[in-house]
């Protein structure tokens, strides 16, 4: 009996003791909500050696695909608001879902917090090498010449959004041509079958560097440092501008502290050389921003998706 009332009254002294602990002190997860193998797996993967590296504690990376990154995203809207579960966040999950999926069951900015920024992207205009338009004035040019001759292939919002944005700045006609797969719509691509796809800069690298495919222009709001020559669609309309994004999140009710301390931890892999290097070579451009730049950039991601989505007249699914 004396054990249990002393048992007791120490208990309110344990709290204080517990709060005080260095975050991290026991492993953490990384879900990514899409299949292994993408730019965004791989910085994930990157990030969580990073983590232990600095830690000492594991970071183990998951992969839940599904549902264009819904089961994923929803694991950690359901997991503790401690910090030990992170997702890994995408411009589906938290900038294009809640504009195109009826009965989305969590909400980017009220469910979660974004603690870290990995960078932004963008995606190219890609059409074949023999194709007569070299820039987007000339595709614009042709297409208004034969309103619904040309096509595009598309398979995600990303691929879709931008040109349908086109068709609307440009008063222009291309017909979307939906595609279950990237591989399948770039190879009707090169076979002639459709005349553009908008493809992400991490994916289409490669037939780019084989000279596969030409590139028109990019999403992004200026040019990229890669490729100066490459005008951004925004250099001929302004509204034509279409970033991405890539960051670390947590549940919303995560601890102030816990959630700096994961900051901290995302910029440290950014300023590493493995991390940086791969995030330059998928085309991103590397944020190393606080916890109030996340949220801006997100928020303002966001609301950019749901005036394009209402602008091209898509409807959610």
């Amino acid at each position: 009996m004396k054990a249990t009332r002393r048992a007791l009254m120490l208990a309110p002294l344990a709290t204080p003791a517990l709060a005080q602990q260095p975050f991290p002190n026991r492993p953490l997860r990384i879900i990514v909500p899409f299949g292994p193998g993408g730019s965004g797996d791989i910085s994930a993967r990157l990030c969580a050696q990073y983590i232990e590296a600095q830690t000492g504690q594991p970071c183990a990376v998951e992969n839940r695909p599904g549902a264009n990154g819904v089961i994923g995203t929803m694991a950690i809207k359901t997991a503790p608001a401690d910090g030990y579960s992170l997702l890994l966040c995408t411009t589906s999950t938290h900038a294009a879902n809640p504009s195109l999926m009826r009965n989305l069951p969590y909400d980017p900015g009220a469910d979660f917090d974004v603690v870290g920024m990995f960078g932004s992207a963008g995606s190219y205009f890609l059409v074949r090498p023999e194709t007569p338009w070299r820039s987007i004035p000339e595709l614009v040019t042709a297409a208004k010449a034969r309103p619904g001759g040309y096509s595009f292939g598309y398979f995600n919002t990303a691929s879709r959004l931008p040109a349908e944005i086109l068709n609307k700045v440009a008063d222009i006609q291309l017909l979307g041509v939906p595609y279950r797969a990237v591989g399948t719509a770039m190879t009707d691509l090169l076979a002639g079958r459709i005349d553009l796809v908008v493809q992400e800069t991490s994916a289409a690298d490669s037939y780019l560097r084989n000279n596969q495919v030409r590139a028109l222009a990019i999403t992004r709001a200026q040019r990229w440092d890669k490729h100066p020559d490459l005008p951004s669609v925004a250099e001929f309309y302004p509204d034509v501008a279409l970033p991405g994004l890539l960051g670390i999140a947590v549940p919303k009710g995560t601890p102030a502290p816990v959630m700096q301390r994961l900051n901290e931890l995302c910029v440290g892999a950014l300023n590493s050389s493995p991390m940086r290097e791969r995030l330059e070579e998928f085309g991103h451009t590397i944020g190393r921003w606080n916890l109030e730049e996340c949220a801006t950039y997100v928020r303002d991601l966001r609301e950019r998706f749901a005036r394009y989505v209402a602008m091209a007249g898509i409807e959610p699914e």
